[in-house]
């Protein structure tokens, strides 16, 4: 067979069986269907049936701004009991877990040494005493010289500020407690000897008021201005339910340059003892209160590039707005700028909406947003993350 009858017969071949690959692929006309018909199967975007959206009509909200922040519950006074002296422990006078009133002795250090030089020293001023007491009437008449009556009487005062400054020495050998308080764990028995030094003193104890606590709890600097001596607050603890209240009394005066944060200290009742220093806390504390607020689902708004953007109902299309938005709830986002009351905010399949596309609109209801607002902590949303 020749080169050019190969190349007609292999032409032949390809021809046959792209013809039969056709046929098992190609669209099966039903008896009497037009062909045109099958040519118009795929159906042009615009005849597609509009896209099923919801959306919920913007209406006035009394809107409660708050913000929330993590604070710490402090004891109202609190130290680590140390002592001024070192020496070994000769009594214990308090109990683990047991309230103690201010001045209570609680510890007491051997002073034997002390107490010696104590005695020596008191029976010194004894004598320069008697001498004093003796010559002063032989001054009055002339009986003794001046010089020696003020020798004695210099004496005299010297020996009483040895006598003080024993007295104060062993006044560093007890531990009272400054203020009405509960006494924690202790780590020393009697016997125990310890050190005074301030690189590695003993521990001993804590001694911790909790009558009353203080919630520590740090808000973004643009709120400062907006929370002032007073402002009553909420808190909870881990693990609870209850909301306590407490009343901010004092405000850092500079901002944290690093978080960009000022603190706060709120003082709470603790009756009962419910509370314990240390606990973690979570806040909310008031802003102000807005009539006729504007609050779309957070679900709403979508992250721009440089913006925050939804998506309304105009004319039975999607139009996409520009909007500035405020402070969050768990639920919603106050919106300040972008949006007017009675319009149509889309609430679903947001990923497919695109300016001018057709829809049709199922109005839900609109819920109440909570009035909790999120501060620089709060949760993203888990749907539209970058907001």
């Amino acid at each position: 067979m020749s080169p050019r009858s190969k190349v007609v017969w292999v032409t032949v071949l390809a021809v046959a069986l792209g013809a039969i690959a056709w046929s098992r692929t190609a669209p099966r006309l039903a008896p009497g269907k037009k062909r045109e018909n099958v040519a118009s199967a795929g159906k042009p975007a615009g005849s597609l049936p509009p896209l099923q959206v919801s959306a919920i009509t913007i209406q006035p909200q009394v809107f409660a701004e708050r913000i929330s922040a993590t604070g710490t519950i402090r004891a109202e006074e609190a130290v680590d009991l140390q002592v001024e002296v070192s020496g070994k422990v000769v009594s214990i006078n308090f109990r683990e877990g047991n309230a103690v009133k201010k001045g209570d002795l609680l510890l007491k250090i051997n002073d034997s040494e002390l107490q010696a030089s104590l005695a020596r020293a008191v029976y010194r001023k004894q004598i320069v005493e008697l001498k004093r007491d003796r010559l002063a009437p032989l001054l009055k008449t002339g009986g003794v010289p001046q010089q020696d009556f003020d020798a004695v009487l210099n004496d005299f005062n010297v020996q009483q500020a040895e006598i003080d400054l024993i007295e104060a020495q062993i006044a560093k050998t007890e531990i009272r407690a400054p203020f009405d308080g509960v006494i924690g764990l202790r780590f020393i028995s009697e016997g125990t000897f310890i050190t005074a030094t301030s690189n590695a003193p003993t521990r001993i104890a804590s001694l911790q008021a909790i009558k009353n606590l203080k919630i520590d709890f740090s808000v973004p600097e643009r709120y400062a201005g907006r929370i002032s001596v007073g402002t009553r607050i909420t808190f909870s603890v881990a693990g609870g339910t209850t909301r306590y209240q407490g009343e901010v009394y004092a405000i850092e005066p500079r901002v944290d340059v690093a978080t960009r944060t000022i603190l706060l200290r709120a003082l709470c009742p603790n009756p009962g003892a419910t509370l314990v220093p240390g606990a973690f806390a979570s806040v909310e504390c008031p802003l102000s209160t807005i009539d006729n607020a504007i609050l779309v689902p957070s679900v709403a708004v979508v992250s721009g590039l440089n913006e925050k953007n939804v998506f309304v109902v105009a004319d039975g299309k999607v139009a996409r707005r520009a909007v500035e938005i405020g402070t969050r709830t768990e639920s919603a986002i106050h919106i300040l700028s972008g949006l007017s009351l009675g319009e149509q905010v889309i609430t679903s399949a947001l990923q497919q909406l695109r300016p001018g596309l057709p829809i049709q609109v199922t109005v839900e209801n609109a819920k109440p947003a909570a009035i909790r607002a999120g501060s620089e902590g709060a949760k993203p949303d888990r749907k539209n993350p970058a907001i």
